[in-house]
C-alpha cells in the first residue's frame, strides 16, 4: 500500500511552492530542528505542545511577516517526509491502512488554504505530519505518548468521586506512558460505536508492539456519567470501555467542556442554560491487558461471523 501517492506529493509540493523561494529556504533550514523540538514536547499532557514548538520556530524565522502560508508550507514539508516517519514508528496494519485517507485529507485541507489556520487543526496537523499522533480510525487519531500522573487520581479520590481508582491506577502501572485518543472534527464519519471500537482495537494493536505502555486513555466531556440519561446515544463512549476493564478519573468542569457539550445538542444546551447540567470532563483509561483482551475477543468474534 502506497502511503504517500504521487498525487499527494504533488499537492504538498504545490503548498510549499506557494511561498517565495526565500521563505522555502528558511523553512528547509528550520524544519529538522523544529521537528525535533516538537517530538521532544509530544509526551507532555498538553496536546498542543508540538504545535507551540513549531510556531516558535516559524516566529523566530519570520517574525511579524509570519503567515498561514508559512505554517501550511512547514506542515507540507514534513508531510513529504512522512513515509519514513511511519516506518520508524513501527505501526500495525490497522493504523497503516488508514494513512492514504488521512494523508489525502491533509493534502486537501492544506491546498484549500483556509485562513485563519484554526489553532486546533494546526495542532493536529503538526502531530500527524510528524507521526506523533497516528490514525486510529477515520475520525480518531492516537497520540503515541501521553502521561497520566498520580495527582489527578488522588484529587479524584479526595474530592469524593471514589477511592477504587487508586488500586486501578496501581494495577495498570499507570505511571507509564499511555496512548491517547482524540477526535478529528474535520471527518466525523467514524464518530459512532463501530468507529470508536475500531479506534480502541487499533490502539490494542499498537500496544502489542509497545510493551512499555500502560494502555490507552481518552479525556472529554462525553465520558460524563449523566450523559447516559441526557444523551443516551453517547453512552457507549463510556459504558463499553468500562464493561471491559477501563476506569474513570474525574477532571472537572470548564468553559470549553460547556461549550462543546452545548454545541451539538439542543437538549444539553437547554439543560446547561437552566443550570440543570454541568458538563464535566473525565478520563477513561483502558489498561493494556484488558484492552488487548477485549480487542482479541472482538477480532475472534468477527472471524467466526465471517466463517
Amino acid at each position: 500500500m502506497e502511503t504517500l501517492t504521487p498525487a499527494h506529493a504533488a499537492a504538498f509540493e504545490a503548498v510549499v511552492a506557494k511561498v517565495p523561494m526565500d521563505a522555502r529556504n528558511r523553512i528547509a533550514v528550520l524544519m529538522d530542528e523544529a521537528a525535533a523540538a516538537a517530538a521532544a514536547s509530544a509526551p507532555h499532557w498538553d496536546f498542543d505542545q508540538p504545535g507551540h514548538r513549531a510556531e516558535e520556530a516559524l516566529a523566530a524565522a519570520f517574525g511579524s511577516a509570519l503567515t498561514d502560508d508559512h505554517r501550511r508550507a512547514l506542515v507540507a514539508s514534513w508531510a513529504l517526509e512522512l513515509p519514513a516517519r511511519i516506518v520508524a514508528a513501527d505501526l500495525p496494519q490497522a493504523s497503516l491502512e488508514l494513512y492514504p485517507e488521512w494523508i489525502g485529507r491533509l493534502a486537501d485541507f492544506l491546498s484549500a488554504a483556509a485562513d485563519p489556520y484554526d489553532r486546533d487543526f494546526w495542532a493536529k496537523d503538526v502531530r500527524i505530519a510528524l507521526a506523533l499522533s497516528v490514525p486510529g480510525a477515520r475520525t480518531q487519531m492516537i497520540d503515541l505518548s501521553s502521561p497520566m500522573g498520580p495527582g489527578q487520581v488522588l484529587r479524584h479520590a479526595r474530592e469524593g468521586w471514589g477511592w477504587s481508582v487508586i488500586p486501578a491506577y496501581a494495577a495498570a502501572q499507570a505511571w507509564k506512558p499511555w496512548l491517547e485518543v482524540h477526535t478529528e472534527s474535520r471527518e466525523l464519519g467514524d464518530f459512532n460505536e463501530a468507529g470508536w471500537d475500531r479506534a480502541w482495537a487499533t490502539a490494542a494493536e499498537i500496544l502489542k508492539r509497545r510493551p512499555d505502555m500502560a494502555g490507552m486513555l481518552g479525556s472529554s466531556w462525553f465520558y460524563d456519567p449523566p450523559l447516559e440519561q441526557i444523551s443516551p446515544r453517547l453512552a457507549y463512549l463510556r459504558v463499553n470501555p468500562l464493561k471491559h476493564g477501563a476506569f474513570l478519573v474525574h477532571q472537572g468542569p470548564g468553559e470549553i467542556h460547556t461549550e462543546r457539550a452545548a454545541t451539538s445538542s439542543p437538549t444539553r444546551k437547554s439543560l446547561i442554560e437552566k443550570g440543570e447540567y454541568t458538563a464535566r470532563s473525565w478520563i477513561v483509561a483502558w489498561p493494556r491487558a484488558a484492552l488487548i483482551r477485549w480487542a482479541d475477543a472482538r477480532k475472534a468474534g468477527s472471524a467466526a461471523e465471517a466463517a
